[in-house]
């Protein structure tokens, strides 16, 4: 039943980066410039985080199982919009509704796994392999991609998601068994919603449109207002909503939970950015075709995985806080080690940093997203998953606003632009590094 609740999370997971080899492709048929690029990776990402602890709450109010089903047929729907668009802006639009049903199938497919996993050591172990799939989605998604628009064109990219949506419900229907709907889950948030919808939005807009508009541009100076207001709204609606809040506010309260969450931000936020703007330098630097451009990745789709399963061992044996160091350090050592790379650099010369850049996320995602299951109670699994992968979300999109910003113009900027990346990229780990020393020392849940 694992696998097959996995296979939300990989259909997920792939469509956040199976995208980043296209985006070239799809900007020449569609003419749109970077901005529009920017907007088809970030549309999915914006909807999936803003509506995610939304999906955290039907899990528990209509059942995950049902949740998850209705996701599956939601993805399916808007990948085969996607692959029909006519546009920059239908593309845009049918990406943010597979970005909805993202928000659905994660929590519930998370909250099914921890149902199905009551023991601490069964469940690290559990989230080990699901976590896996999806890392292991997310690295095969640039080869994936650059086969399917090497050889079927970059609608083929979004058209794949049909047939692996209709697997997923026949293993559903067939392994997940039915569970008697709760009765007292948390009702939906819909003002804490909405909220969330205008200040994410409104944020990644206006990182994306600075490079073009200018920072004293009218547009920008509203969107950056309507994003601050919207968030202290939001952060004032949740701290008044209690138990009915989306996102609890008191759950802040649990160093397990804050810890994950720094870390989290963090790692989505430089891992995501990293894909965006090295799937571009292979393709605009270094010249290479969309499958090259893939092939070029393999070292991250085949290290990553593997590192998810050993952090599921060593969460189970020693806790979350050491597999969590061990990946942030890794992932900032990869990072500087990048630093310098121009269009000379033989891709021998990059291998290292890819390397550890992989294995980063790899052994701090299954230890992060443990803790955070068990610094809760089990009928809060899905709030509390659905708040993490918010806030992984969230800092994915913001790392392709905001490193795709930094790299506008010529071949020439685009590598002065990736120096920067990558030295940025490096200290936020750091950051999230002294934030799981500290905050993870207070686990005591995940060590059991």
């Amino acid at each position: 039943m694992i696998l097959t609740l996995s296979f939300g999370f990989v259909l997920v997971q792939l469509d956040v980066s199976i995208v980043n080899v296209a985006v070239a492709r799809i900007g020449t048929a569609l003419g749109t410039a970077m901005t529009g690029l920017q907007w088809i990776v970030d549309a999915y990402s914006v909807a999936f985080a803003a509506l995610l602890m939304s999906g955290g709450a039907l899990c528990d109010r209509l059942g995950a199982r049902r949740v998850f089903l209705s996701g599956f047929v939601l993805f399916a729907l808007a990948s085969a919009a996607c692959g029909a668009a006519s546009g920059i802006a239908s593309l845009i639009v049918a990406r943010a509704v597979q970005g909805v049903a993202a928000a659905m199938l994660v929590p519930a497919s998370l909250s099914l796994l921890a149902q199905a996993c009551d023991d601490a050591r069964d469940r690290a172990r559990a989230i080990g392999i699901w976590t896996a799939a999806g890392a292991f989605a997310v690295a095969a998604g640039p080869i994936v991609g650059g086969v399917l628009v090497d050889t079927l064109g970059w609608r083929s990219i979004f058209l794949v998601n049909i047939p692996i949506a209709a697997l997923a419900i026949a293993l559903t229907r067939r392994q997940v068994p039915v569970v008697a709907n709760p009765k007292d889950g948390p009702r939906l948030d819909f003002t804490g919603v909405v909220l969330a919808v205008i200040a994410l939005f409104a944020l990644m807009a206006a990182i994306i449109e600075a490079p073009v508009l200018g920072l004293r541009h009218p547009v920008l100076l509203v969107a950056a207002a309507l994003a601050v207001v919207a968030a202290v709204a939001f952060i004032w609606v949740e701290a008044r909503g209690g138990d009915a809040a989306m996102l609890p506010l008191r759950l802040f309260r649990r160093a397990a939970f804050s810890a994950a969450l720094t870390v989290g931000l963090m790692v989505n936020l430089t891992m995501y950015g990293f894909l965006f703007v090295m799937a571009l330098y292979f393709q605009h630097v270094a010249h290479l075709s969309p499958l090259w451009t893939g092939l070029a990745f393999l070292p991250v789709a085949a290290l990553v995985g593997g590192a998810n399963l050993l952090a599921g061992r060593l969460t189970s044996r020693f806790g979350a806080r050491l597999p969590m160091l061990m990946g942030l350090v890794a992932g900032a050592t990869g990072y500087v080690l990048l630093i310098g790379i121009d269009a000379q650099t033989p891709y021998t010369a990059l291998l290292p940093g890819l390397c550890l850049v992989s294995c980063g996320p790899g052994l701090a995602v299954p230890a992060m997203t443990s803790a955070v299951l068990a610094s809760v109670e089990q009928r809060r699994a899905g709030i509390a998953s659905g708040a993490l992968n918010t806030v992984r979300q969230a800092g994915g999109a913001a790392g392709v606003a905001l490193f795709g910003a930094l790299i506008h113009g010529d071949a020439d900027a685009l590598i002065g632009g990736l120096h920067i990346v990558f030295a940025i990229a490096a200290g936020l780990l750091v950051v999230a590094a002294v934030a799981a020393f500290f905050l993870g020392a207070m686990i005591p849940q995940c060590r059991q």
